[in-house]
């Protein structure tokens, strides 16, 4: 049938599952400082399953997250951390690629917050040159906006590894980036990528925005959440994730149910977001391979 790139799920809601620590604006990243070792036990969870990428726990590592938090000298550390603790899981298991995750700066579902042009760049650039070498492809993740997409592929072009571009749409309507931009608004810029997905928006959002995404003639995919609609309270200030709910009715069985209507119609990387487990990884992959395709 078809080769698909079954990638990880939700590594900073696992990592919160697991800590049992209250979050903190920091999230995954506070849990990776608190818990070492903890962040190489859910790739390896995610590797066992059947994912063949190990998402570096990398997304909230910004400058301007750490500084909020008082922890801007740790940059470096950090990325290092994560990056050690996605390779000894790949290690272990013998075979996968690395993902380089990279966020949003300041806040996820916040374009209005996304700094000047010139300052996303410099941000995101230093960001790409830390990880690029170590990594198999850089993946830009949740991007909300156009202007969130031209800078972070901007930032891009100082590395030579592939890089994929994954948006966020509004849970409501999936053919709007969560700016309130069409999403087709945004294609012409995502033809700089390798590849085109949509991440960490209602399952149902993913399906419908898939279509718009198809029409460039890259790979693409979704991996979405399971979270019920996004709520005012994590839109303030310095939101922290127990500000959302886990949906009831998005377990292993449901959330595989929407991928393979993904894969219906032509995606061929698909995963999984917040409050997607190891669980909801090993159905797709069993779903997948029932339905005869190949996992890479």
């Amino acid at each position: 049938m078809t080769q698909i790139t079954l990638l990880d799920g939700g590594m900073g809601q696992e990592l919160i599952h697991r800590a049992g620590d209250r979050p903190t604006p920091l999230w995954s990243t506070q849990v990776m400082m608190d818990h070492p070792g903890m962040v190489q036990g859910v790739h390896a969870d995610f590797f066992a399953a059947g994912a063949t990428i190990a998402t570096t726990n990398t997304y909230a590592i910004h400058r301007d997250r750490l500084e909020d938090a008082e922890v801007a000298g740790q940059f470096e550390r950090l990325h290092a951390a994560a990056l050690a603790e996605a390779k000894a899981a790949q290690a272990a298991h013998g075979s996968g690629r690395i993902a380089g995750a990279i966020g949003p700066l300041r806040a996820s579902y916040r374009p209005d917050l996304h700094p000047a042009s010139d300052v996303a760049v410099a941000l995101f650039g230093e960001v790409v040159q830390t990880l690029a070498p170590q990594c198999d492809f850089l993946i830009f993740e949740t991007v909300a906006s156009v202007a969130h997409a031209r800078d972070g592929l901007k930032a891009a072009r100082r590395t030579d590894r592939p890089v994929w571009l994954s948006l966020t749409v509004s849970d409501t309507d999936g053919t709007r980036l969560r700016s309130g931009e069409p999403l087709a608004e945004v294609l012409e810029i995502a033809r700089g990528a390798d590849a085109v997905l949509i991440n960490c928006s209602a399952p149902e959002a993913v399906t419908q925005g898939l279509p718009i995404i198809a029409d460039l003639g890259l790979p693409f995919g979704g991996y979405a959440n399971a979270f019920e609609l996004i709520t005012e309270d994590f839109l303030k200030e310095k939101p922290t994730v127990d500000a959302l709910k886990a949906r009831r009715d998005m377990g292993p069985r449901a959330y595989a149910g929407y991928v393979m209507e993904w894969v219906g119609l032509g995606a061929t990387i698909v995963g999984g977001c917040c409050e997607v487990s190891p669980d909801h990884i090993a159905e797709i992959a069993r779903r997948l391979q029932a339905a005869g395709h190949t996992i890479i």
